[in-house]
Protein backbone atom coordinates (compact mmCIF):
# COMPACT_ATOMS: atom_id res chain seq x y z
CA UNK A 1 0.00 0.00 0.00
CA UNK A 2 2.78 2.38 1.00
CA UNK A 3 4.75 1.52 -2.17
CA UNK A 4 1.44 2.51 -3.84
CA UNK A 5 0.92 5.47 -2.43
CA UNK A 6 4.70 6.85 -3.16
CA UNK A 7 4.31 6.21 -6.74
CA UNK A 8 0.88 8.03 -6.64
CA UNK A 9 2.57 11.06 -5.45
CA UNK A 10 5.54 11.25 -7.59
CA UNK A 11 3.46 10.21 -10.24
CA UNK A 12 1.46 13.60 -9.42
CA UNK A 13 4.83 15.65 -9.08
CA UNK A 14 5.94 15.02 -12.27
CA UNK A 15 2.29 15.20 -13.54
CA UNK A 16 1.53 18.83 -12.24
CA UNK A 17 5.39 19.87 -12.84
CA UNK A 18 4.34 19.02 -16.89
CA UNK A 19 1.37 20.56 -16.65
CA UNK A 20 2.28 24.14 -15.08
CA UNK A 21 5.52 24.10 -17.81
CA UNK A 22 3.10 23.82 -20.36
CA UNK A 23 0.65 26.62 -18.84
CA UNK A 24 3.50 28.43 -17.65
CA UNK A 25 5.83 29.20 -20.89
CA UNK A 26 3.51 31.11 -22.79
CA UNK A 27 2.21 33.56 -20.47
CA UNK A 28 5.89 34.19 -19.35
CA UNK A 29 7.25 34.25 -22.88
CA UNK A 30 4.32 36.89 -23.68
CA UNK A 31 5.40 38.88 -20.48
CA UNK A 32 9.21 38.80 -20.91
CA UNK A 33 9.07 39.00 -24.89
CA UNK A 34 5.68 40.65 -26.60
CA UNK A 35 3.96 42.67 -23.56
CA UNK A 36 4.85 46.44 -23.51
CA UNK A 37 6.55 47.45 -20.21
CA UNK A 38 2.86 48.80 -18.81
CA UNK A 39 1.07 45.08 -19.90
CA UNK A 40 4.49 43.90 -17.96
CA UNK A 41 3.71 45.46 -15.25
CA UNK A 42 0.09 44.23 -14.75
CA UNK A 43 0.76 40.91 -15.64
CA UNK A 44 3.51 40.53 -13.07
CA UNK A 45 1.05 41.86 -11.03
CA UNK A 46 -2.17 39.33 -12.06
CA UNK A 47 0.68 36.56 -11.64
CA UNK A 48 1.68 37.97 -7.95
CA UNK A 49 -1.82 37.90 -6.53
CA UNK A 50 -2.65 34.76 -6.18
CA UNK A 51 0.43 34.34 -4.01
CA UNK A 52 -1.34 37.30 -1.44
CA UNK A 53 -4.55 34.95 -1.03
CA UNK A 54 -3.96 32.54 2.20
CA UNK A 55 -3.09 29.00 0.99
CA UNK A 56 -6.66 26.96 2.60
CA UNK A 57 -8.61 29.93 1.15
CA UNK A 58 -7.82 28.96 -2.10
CA UNK A 59 -8.21 25.07 -1.38
CA UNK A 60 -11.41 25.98 0.22
CA UNK A 61 -12.26 28.04 -2.88
CA UNK A 62 -11.54 25.16 -5.42
CA UNK A 63 -13.49 22.81 -3.11
CA UNK A 64 -16.45 24.90 -3.01
CA UNK A 65 -16.03 25.30 -7.19
CA UNK A 66 -15.46 21.14 -7.69
CA UNK A 67 -18.47 20.77 -5.07
CA UNK A 68 -21.90 19.27 -6.20
CA UNK A 69 -23.80 22.58 -7.89
CA UNK A 70 -20.85 24.50 -8.03
CA UNK A 71 -19.14 26.39 -10.35
CA UNK A 72 -17.91 23.25 -12.23
CA UNK A 73 -20.99 21.81 -12.49
CA UNK A 74 -22.55 24.83 -14.19
CA UNK A 75 -19.81 25.16 -16.62
CA UNK A 76 -19.47 21.62 -17.39
CA UNK A 77 -23.26 20.71 -17.53
CA UNK A 78 -24.01 22.08 -21.38
CA UNK A 79 -21.61 19.01 -21.98
CA UNK A 80 -23.21 16.39 -20.31
CA UNK A 81 -20.52 16.33 -17.32
CA UNK A 82 -20.83 16.79 -13.69
CA UNK A 83 -17.77 17.40 -11.53
CA UNK A 84 -19.14 14.78 -9.28
CA UNK A 85 -17.48 12.37 -12.42
CA UNK A 86 -14.41 13.93 -11.59
CA UNK A 87 -11.91 11.61 -9.84
CA UNK A 88 -10.24 12.12 -6.68
CA UNK A 89 -6.91 12.79 -8.49
CA UNK A 90 -8.21 14.74 -11.45
CA UNK A 91 -9.67 17.36 -8.72
CA UNK A 92 -5.99 16.98 -6.49
CA UNK A 93 -4.07 17.52 -10.14
CA UNK A 94 -6.37 20.32 -11.24
CA UNK A 95 -5.79 22.31 -7.76
CA UNK A 96 -2.48 21.82 -7.09
CA UNK A 97 -1.74 22.78 -10.54
CA UNK A 98 -3.10 26.21 -9.93
CA UNK A 99 -1.66 26.13 -6.70
CA UNK A 100 2.20 26.15 -8.34
CA UNK A 101 1.62 27.65 -11.00
CA UNK A 102 2.85 31.29 -9.94
CA UNK A 103 6.15 29.35 -9.21
CA UNK A 104 6.59 28.28 -12.81
CA UNK A 105 5.93 31.59 -14.46
CA UNK A 106 8.37 33.59 -12.61
CA UNK A 107 11.64 31.45 -12.72
CA UNK A 108 11.09 31.12 -16.59
CA UNK A 109 10.36 34.85 -17.17
CA UNK A 110 13.15 35.64 -15.51
CA UNK A 111 15.12 33.09 -17.91
CA UNK A 112 13.35 34.60 -20.60
CA UNK A 113 14.16 38.19 -20.03
CA UNK A 114 17.85 37.19 -19.51
CA UNK A 115 18.43 35.95 -22.86
CA UNK A 116 19.93 39.12 -25.03
CA UNK A 117 17.76 40.31 -27.81
CA UNK A 118 21.10 40.56 -30.05
CA UNK A 119 21.28 36.29 -29.82
CA UNK A 120 16.98 36.33 -31.67
CA UNK A 121 18.21 38.37 -34.03
CA UNK A 122 21.71 36.72 -34.63
CA UNK A 123 19.49 34.03 -35.30
CA UNK A 124 17.02 35.60 -37.44
CA UNK A 125 20.05 36.85 -39.65
CA UNK A 126 21.36 33.40 -39.92
CA UNK A 127 18.20 32.27 -41.58
CA UNK A 128 17.07 30.68 -38.30
CA UNK A 129 13.35 30.65 -38.68
CA UNK A 130 10.94 31.46 -35.41
CA UNK A 131 10.40 27.40 -34.65
CA UNK A 132 14.32 26.38 -35.21
CA UNK A 133 15.01 29.68 -32.85
CA UNK A 134 13.20 28.49 -30.37
CA UNK A 135 14.39 25.29 -30.23
CA UNK A 136 18.21 26.28 -30.20
CA UNK A 137 18.64 29.24 -28.68
CA UNK A 138 15.55 30.27 -26.43
CA UNK A 139 14.75 26.29 -25.38
CA UNK A 140 18.45 25.51 -24.37
CA UNK A 141 19.38 28.89 -22.62
CA UNK A 142 15.48 28.89 -20.53
CA UNK A 143 16.07 25.32 -19.59
CA UNK A 144 17.76 26.10 -16.29
CA UNK A 145 15.11 28.01 -15.47
CA UNK A 146 12.32 25.25 -16.28
CA UNK A 147 14.55 22.84 -13.88
CA UNK A 148 14.38 25.71 -11.28
CA UNK A 149 10.73 26.45 -12.23
CA UNK A 150 9.98 22.62 -11.12
CA UNK A 151 11.54 22.68 -8.07
CA UNK A 152 9.20 24.57 -6.33
CA UNK A 153 6.61 22.36 -8.27
CA UNK A 154 7.72 19.01 -7.73
CA UNK A 155 8.61 19.69 -3.88
CA UNK A 156 5.38 21.54 -3.13
CA UNK A 157 3.55 18.40 -4.31
CA UNK A 158 5.20 15.72 -3.10
CA UNK A 159 4.92 17.39 0.79
CA UNK A 160 1.30 18.80 0.23
CA UNK A 161 -1.47 16.62 2.43
CA UNK A 162 -3.88 19.43 2.62
CA UNK A 163 -5.20 19.63 -0.55
CA UNK A 164 -5.76 16.07 -0.69
CA UNK A 165 -7.80 15.73 2.33
CA UNK A 166 -10.37 18.92 1.24
CA UNK A 167 -10.70 18.31 -2.60
CA UNK A 168 -10.85 14.50 -2.69
CA UNK A 169 -10.11 11.49 -1.00
CA UNK A 170 -6.75 10.33 -2.43
CA UNK A 171 -3.84 9.63 -0.12
CA UNK A 172 -0.25 10.66 -0.89
CA UNK A 173 3.06 10.81 1.13
CA UNK A 174 1.96 13.89 3.54
CA UNK A 175 -0.81 12.23 4.15
CA UNK A 176 0.07 9.17 5.67
CA UNK A 177 2.62 10.89 7.52
CA UNK A 178 0.04 13.43 8.90
CA UNK A 179 -2.03 10.35 9.07
CA UNK A 180 0.55 7.97 11.28
CA UNK A 181 1.83 11.25 13.50
CA UNK A 182 -1.65 11.99 14.62
CA UNK A 183 -2.98 7.98 15.78
CA UNK A 184 1.01 8.05 17.70
CA UNK A 185 2.83 5.89 15.46
CA UNK A 186 5.73 8.00 15.22
CA UNK A 187 8.41 5.36 14.05
CA UNK A 188 6.36 4.62 10.44
CA UNK A 189 5.66 8.45 10.18
CA UNK A 190 9.47 9.28 10.58
CA UNK A 191 10.72 6.43 8.44
CA UNK A 192 8.17 7.19 6.05
CA UNK A 193 9.05 10.93 5.67
CA UNK A 194 12.45 10.04 4.97
CA UNK A 195 11.29 9.25 1.38
CA UNK A 196 10.34 12.91 0.43
CA UNK A 197 14.05 13.96 1.49
CA UNK A 198 15.53 11.59 -0.43
CA UNK A 199 13.79 12.02 -3.51
CA UNK A 200 14.10 15.75 -3.49
CA UNK A 201 17.94 15.27 -2.09
CA UNK A 202 18.81 13.61 -5.61
CA UNK A 203 16.02 15.61 -7.63
CA UNK A 204 18.66 19.26 -5.65
CA UNK A 205 21.29 17.21 -7.19
CA UNK A 206 20.66 16.94 -10.82
CA UNK A 207 18.66 20.86 -10.80
CA UNK A 208 22.43 21.49 -9.67
CA UNK A 209 24.34 20.24 -12.18
CA UNK A 210 21.67 21.16 -15.10
CA UNK A 211 22.47 24.63 -13.66
CA UNK A 212 18.81 25.81 -12.38
CA UNK A 213 20.13 27.23 -9.36
CA UNK A 214 21.30 30.15 -10.68
CA UNK A 215 18.22 30.94 -12.14
CA UNK A 216 16.75 30.90 -8.80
Amino acid sequence: VYRTIALRTIGMAILVTVTDILLAFPIAYYMARVASPRVRGLLVVAVLMPLWAAYLVKVYAWRTILQGNGLADWLLGPLGVESSGLTALSNSWLVLSYLWLPFMILPIYAGLERIPRSLLEASSDLGGRQGTTFRRVILPLVFPALVAGSIFTFSLTLGDYITPDLVSDAKFIGNVIYDNSSLGNLPLAAAYSLLPIVIMTIYLLVARRLGAFDSL
